[in-house]
């Protein structure tokens, strides 16, 4: 049933709420980021190197999400052992740009969030 995928069944129409929340957990940008510099799919195990700090089972969960939301596609070969490949959907293509903006704009910002925040706290603290 529809009402048992959606993000926050509080706001059903929320496209913030319902797919930003998706992709903006603590991976799967940077899936996408991996696969989208890739011109070919990538196997499990490259992401998982390609991303060290993600778990095994982060990394499976993150990536079924993505391919729930028809933003990777998975290709499993009927070989021994078995190969499994991912790549990035033309939906997710169509989403780089404006991942690439806000990743551009966090290089961009990073020095003076992080004074903010180091300004902040000391003042916070007083």
């Amino acid at each position: 049933m529809l009402r048992d995928i959606i993000v926050d069944s509080h706001y059903p129409d929320c496209p913030i709420r319902n797919i930003l929340a998706r992709i903006s957990d603590r991976w799967s940008m940077l899936i996408l980021l991996t696969l989208n510099g890739k011109q070919e799919p990538m196997r499990y195990s490259d992401i998982l190197a390609a991303i060290p700090d993600i778990s095994q089972k982060m990394l499976t969960v993150a990536l079924k999400n993505l391919e729930a939301d028809g933003l990777v596609q998975r290709h499993a070969y009927a070989e021994i052992p078995p190969r499994v490949e991912y790549n990035i959907t033309e939906r997710a293509k169509t989403l780089m740009p404006h991942i690439n903006s806000l990743v551009g704009w966090a290089l961009e910002n990073l020095a003076d969030i992080l004074n903010d925040r180091k300004n902040y706290s000391l003042n916070k603290n007083h």
